[in-house]
């Protein structure tokens, strides 16, 4: 599950970003057309981690529909779930998704895309736009991206990394949890797991800090 959900993240990172065409834009262009700007972007702060944040945070979350991702990760349990426990979940996988998404820009910046395009898409409101990460090392990588079209424009709901669900893979994780320790027990997992990213962004921070003094003294 870590591998494609990785993957998975790593590349959505790479092509979705907001643009200055209208919301009507169809999917694959918007796709096609703002992968380049965010690849550069990517090449020019990759040790740079506030802009990294910022690159997740402004260009590319706001195209996820992380209220319906959760919703399909979650299934059945969904309902389970109180209104206040929904929103807690929410905002705890949104956080653990940021969280991957900036490591992963850090690592991957030399790959380039390759977006099929749409036809006969008029009056659609849900499609899947297929891509292909081309690396420079190894076979491409094929990554569909289900996408629906709401009020606020085309959202991405699942991201599907050489026919692994990043929904279902959540699913079954989820649903393990809830077994063991009720919703509750899965915002607390989460929660955790959190926290303990966030522990070793900061021990890294420090090792960095420390050679960074050390190299100037030397």
């Amino acid at each position: 599950m870590k591998t494609y959900f990785g993957i998975a993240v790593l590349l959505s990172t790479f092509l979705l970003a907001p643009t200055t065409w209208a919301d009507e834009t169809s999917p694959d262009t918007l796709v096609d057309n703002t992968a380049q700007e965010v690849l550069s972007i990517i090449k020019q702060n990759t040790q740079n981690k506030a802009a990294l944040l910022d690159l997740v945070e402004t260009k590319i979350l706001p195209h996820f529909n992380f209220t319906r991702m959760t919703q399909l990760a979650m299934g059945k349990n969904w309902s389970k779930a109180t209104p206040q426990q929904q929103r807690d979940l929410e905002n705890k996988f949104r956080t653990l998704l940021v969280r991957t998404y900036y490591k992963a820009l850090a690592v991957y910046s030399d790959h380039t895309i390759k977006v099929t395009p749409l036809k006969n898409i008029a009056g659609e409101t849900d499609v899947t736009v297929k891509t292909e990460v081309i690396q420079s090392h190894g076979q491409p990588v094929p990554i569909n991206y289900s996408m629906q079209k709401t009020s606020n424009g085309w959202k991405v709901y699942d991201v599907v990394v050489a026919g692994v669900s990043l929904v279902i893979n959540y699913r079954g994780s989820f649903g393990s949890k809830i077994r063991s320790g009720g919703v509750e027990g899965l915002i607390e997992a989460l929660d955790k797991k959190n926290r303990t990213l966030d522990a070793k962004d900061k021990e890294e921070e420090e090792k960095s800090a420390v050679l960074a003094r050390q190299f100037k003294t030397a």
